[in-house]
């Protein structure tokens, strides 16, 4: 490709992005990053830009993270059994103690890198001014000790810190009503959190191209709710998509105009999914939602 092909080539995805830089400005999203993200610094760094744009064209960010791979090697280093119940992660007292502590170093990093881009960002747990509130969750199969079921999101706290121009960056601690410490499945407090807010979009970054079906040939840019609840109850997903699905889809329920699951390994995957017509991954809408008035003419619901 000739240098005049790519400057070319750069123009028409900015001209492509502006009418969502309109669209989006003002308006709030929820970012997950999962494990894909957290494990290496450049998917890190990449996506901390990509949220650093979404911030300079005025969207309100959300970000919330997990860290199961770190959290593992913590665990093991401590001598103490990590094991899951239906993808619950099994918590006794002194591994609520860990992972508390590992959430709190990888918050903080991630805060350190957008104060790098001079982006305002503020570290929380859902155990601050009482942003989440939860209580023992019970699965068949085993006692899952202080892992927590969300009750309750206060956004108090959040809507002030997002107000005032700060990124708030969420660790996966909640508490009880007793102010016992309990971790928590990343995915639904992204969900909640969302929800809670009222929030524009949902954004979650996995291991997965989005949601695709014949073997991951047939990538779904747009499915509506209607659409996911068929793929459910055909079951043609493996367990841990479903559960994705699950949450992404309870989200737009609740409110959140659009959900997108897309792979977190993608360079500036978040930009490419929200800024361009087709995206790289699966956005999920409700069954009544209409399109964004610019993506009329390629796509339909």
């Amino acid at each position: 490709m000739t240098e005049i092909k790519q400057i070319v080539e750069k123009a028409n995805i900015l001209t492509e992005a502006l009418p969502y830089i309109r669209d989006f400005t003002g308006k709030i999203m929820v970012i997950k990053l999962g494990r894909s993200v957290l494990a290496k610094k450049e998917l890190l760094l990449s996506a901390i830009d990509d949220i650093a744009l979404l911030k300079l064209i005025g969207a309100k960010i959300v970000l919330v993270h997990s860290g199961s791979d770190e959290i593992n090697r913590w665990l093991k280093i401590n001598n103490k059994e990590i094991a899951f119940i239906d993808d619950n992660r099994v918590t006794d007292s002194e591994s609520a103690e860990i992972i508390e502590m590992v959430l709190g170093k990888i918050n903080k990093n991630i805060v350190s890198q957008f104060s790098a881009r001079s982006v305002k960002a503020v570290g929380i747990s859902g155990k601050d001014a009482e942003t989440v509130k939860c209580i023992k969750k019970t699965v068949s199969g085993g006692d899952l000790g202080f892992f927590g079921k969300i009750i309750n999101v206060d956004t108090s706290l959040i809507t002030e810190l997002l107000n005032d121009g700060f990124t708030p960056v969420v660790a996966t601690i909640g508490a009880d009503e007793k102010g016992q410490t309990y971790n928590l499945k990343a995915d639904e407090l992204t969900g909640e959190i969302a929800k809670a807010l009222n929030a524009e979009k949902v954004v979650y970054l996995t291991q997965g191209n989005g949601i695709s079906e014949n073997d991951g040939v047939d990538l779904k840019a747009m499915l509506k709710v209607s659409d996911v609840e068929k793929m459910v109850e055909s079951s043609v997903l493996p367990n841990s998509t479903l559960k994705k699905l699950a949450y992404a889809t309870d989200a737009v329920k609740g409110g959140v105009r659009r959900a997108h699951i897309i792979n977190g390994a993608t360079e500036h995957g978040i930009l490419l999914e929200l800024f361009t017509i087709y995206g790289i991954g699966t956005a999920i809408v409700d069954d009544n939602e209409k399109l964004y008035n610019h993506e009329k003419m390629f796509r339909k619901l």
